[in-house]
Formats: C-alpha cells, sequence, structure tokens
C-alpha cells in the first residue's frame, strides 16, 4: 500500500487551465473518489498521478516517493510508478482469452511461467472469474469484463489502484453490484484506492471520502456525509439533488461544542434556527439549504424541543414514488420541495418543520 499526495498540482493546455492547485492527500488504504462533471478536471488530475499526464505546475507522490516535480523537471514516466489502472472502455484485448489478458503485465514484468500462472488465478479468483480463464475475452458480459480489468490491475499487487470511470458502461443494476463488489474486495485486500466519477449516489456510497471538483478546482473534500450535509458553498450544495435554498438574514450567532455554530435567523414571513460551520455577523444575509427529506409534515415527529423551523403554505404539486411522495409547497411566494413517507395524510395547505440539525447556513 501507499499513500498519494498531491501538492499544489496543476495542468495547463496552452492558455487553458485544465487543473489549477489541487491539494490533496490520500492515506494508505483508504479510497478517495474524485467527483465533478464533465470537464471538471478530475480525469486529468487522475492521469497525472497515473504519469498518463505531465503536470506543469507542482508535485506528486506515492509512497513517500516524488514522482513528478514540475519545479525540478522530474517526471517518473507511467510504467515505473507501480500502480494500476481500471479505465472506462475496460481496455480488455478481443484476441486474448481471459488468463492472458490477466497475466500481460506479468509477461511485460518478466516472470517465471509458473509464478504467472499461479498469481493469474489468484487474482481471477478473487473476482471470481478463475472458472472463465479460458474463455476468450469478446464472450464475456460488460460486468465480466469489468472483472477481468481489475484482476489485470491487481495482478502485479500495485502500490496504488486507478479507476477512471469503471462502471459508467454498465447498466443501473449492474453498476450497483459491481461497485458494491468492488468496494468490498478493496476493502479486504486494503488497497490504496483514487477513483474517478461523475455519478453523486457512486461516489457517496463506495468513498471513504470524496474530492468535489469544479473548473479545475476543488470545492470541497470531506467524508460522504459532511460534503452531503454540510456543504461548504452552494455549488457543493446543488451538486448533490435539488435542495431548498431560504433566503435568511442573522438574528443571533453561538459556537456550539461541536465546532460549529448555532444561528437565530428570519427569513420572508417565518424564523428559526439553523447551524453553520462559520460565524456570521448579525444582519449577515444568506442561504439556509435544506434538503427534502429532512422537511418534515405536521402529524410527523417535529423538531425537537421545538426548535428549527416551522413553515406553512399552499401544496401546489405531489407525485407519488412508492414508499415515499414528493410534495411542492408554496410558503409566501417562495417554493419549497419535501420528500416525505406516501402514508401521510395531505391537505390543500399544510405545515412544515424541520429540525435545526438538518438546516445549514451557506453564504449568499
Amino acid at each position: 500500500m501507499s499513500n498519494v499526495v498531491l501538492e499544489k498540482v496543476s495542468r495547463n493546455f496552452g492558455d487553458f487551465v485544465a487543473v489549477s492547485g489541487v491539494d490533496l492527500r490520500v492515506n494508505e488504504g483508504e479510497f478517495v473518489t474524485l467527483l465533478g462533471p464533465s470537464g471538471c478536471g478530475k480525469t486529468t488530475t487522475l492521469r497525472m498521478v497515473a504519469g498518463l499526464e505531465q503536470n506543469t505546475g507542482g508535485r506528486i507522490s506515492i509512497g513517500n516517493v516524488v514522482v513528478s516535480d514540475a519545479a525540478r523537471g522530474l517526471f517518473v514516466p507511467a510504467e515505473r510508478r507501480a500502480l494500476g489502472m481500471v479505465f472506462q472502455s475496460y481496455a480488455i484485448w478481443p484476441h486474448m482469452t481471459v488468463f492472458d489478458n490477466v497475466a500481460y503485465p506479468l509477461q511485460v514484468r518478466r516472470l517465471r511461467r509458473a509464478e504467472i500462472r499461479e498469481r493469474v488465478l489468484a487474482a481471477l479468483k478473487l473476482v471470481e472469474m478463475a472458472s472463465y480463464a479460458d474463455r476468450p475475452a469478446p464472450a464475456l458480459s460488460g460486468g465480466q469484463q469489468q472483472r477481468v480489468a481489475i484482476a489485470r490491475a491487481l495482478v502485479f499487487e500495485p502500490a496504488l489502484l486507478l479507476l477512471d470511470e469503471p462502471l459508467s458502461n454498465l447498466d443501473a443494476r449492474l453498476r450497483v453490484q459491481m461497485g458494491s463488489e468492488f468496494r468490498a474486495l478493496q476493502k479486504r485486500l486494503g488497497i490504496t484506492s483514487l477513483y474517478v466519477t461523475h455519478d453523486q449516489e457512486e461516489a457517496m456510497t463506495l468513498s471513504d471520502r470524496v474530492v468535489v471538483m469544479q473548473a479545475g478546482r476543488v470545492m470541497q473534500i470531506g467524508t460522504p456525509e459532511e460534503i452531503y450535509q454540510r456543504p461548504r458553498s452552494r455549488a457543493v450544495a446543488t451538486f448533490f439533488g435539488s435542495p431548498n435554498l431560504m433566503q435568511a438574514t442573522v438574528m443571533a450567532c453561538s459556537r456550539l461544542g461541536d465546532g460549529e455554530f448555532e444561528l437565530s435567523v428570519y427569513g420572508d414571513g417565518w424564523r428559526g434556527m439553523c447551524r453553520a460551520g462559520e460565524a456570521f455577523a448579525v444582519g449577515t444575509g444568506l442561504l439556509v439549504m435544506v434538503r427534502p427529506e429532512n422537511v418534515r409534515l405536521a402529524g410527523e415527529e417535529a423538531p425537537r424541543n421545538g426548535a428549527g423551523m416551522v413553515l406553512s403554505g399552499k401544496v401546489v404539486q405531489a407525485s407519488f414514488h412508492g414508499a415515499r411522495r414528493s410534495v411542492t409547497v408554496n410558503v409566501n411566494g417562495s417554493l419549497m420541495k419535501a420528500d416525505v413517507p406516501a402514508m401521510v395524510p395531505l391537505s390543500e395547505v399544510v405545515t412544515l418543520t424541520i429540525d435545526e440539525r438538518t438546516a445549514w447556513a451557506l453564504a449568499s
């Protein structure tokens, strides 16, 4: 296992800045995901770690060994970085059998035939593909090809595993299944992994930490829970689903023992309490983020001790989604979305309650 450290890493293509000043540390055995929309710089960042792109600024270290330093003109090529990589297209060679595909990295390294066979079969067994060793690669399904690609990346026991959207070519059901299987394998082996995806749910499900990127820059790094419930900016908040963003003004601010702050705020026809990651001065305008699943209707559990917010409004839209119902409520001219249990009765005018722990303040 190896750690990975990026220090002020940048990549320019002429006047275009693809990646700008990325700082990131991936600890040994950690699963970290680079997440963001197309063109945000996540794949370029991964390719610089792999040695498939050369950074034009900053320094990259793998296992405490510097592999690329733009200032010193140091660049260790990909084949000398002791890492495995799984691509979006799997890059399975159609003219080879499953065994030969997995064996190729070992053959290039000129290992003995007996050792190659032993290690290939062990790698295929890890991904439950040992019985397919002699099958032609084109005869495999998409999920099976992905397993072969992972086995090939693991067979030479790399210090680091890099994955560039490896699940994007699978259907939704298989994507969930293979993601769970790969995460279980990664945990069992304890291999350091850096993963790229644009799929928010995939990143949340698989990762120890998520790196949200936009326009070549890192917006926030944190656990999936931190990124989702405690975003640092509107851009990060709105990248995950469709949160309610309520205009508000600060009436009071006090520090809590957990490193957060408790705010008393008011908006158009309402007032209440919320949490924040920084202190806000009285009179400051801000946004209060509330995710639809954290909005409750009267009849459900109300905010503890009366804290939080209580809003009233008229239901303008409701749609049934099996166990849940999506409801849109007009509150003083602003639309509030709620995701509530389908069995909760609806009336034309409803009361919404929000626990202050699920209401999060953002700079406007």
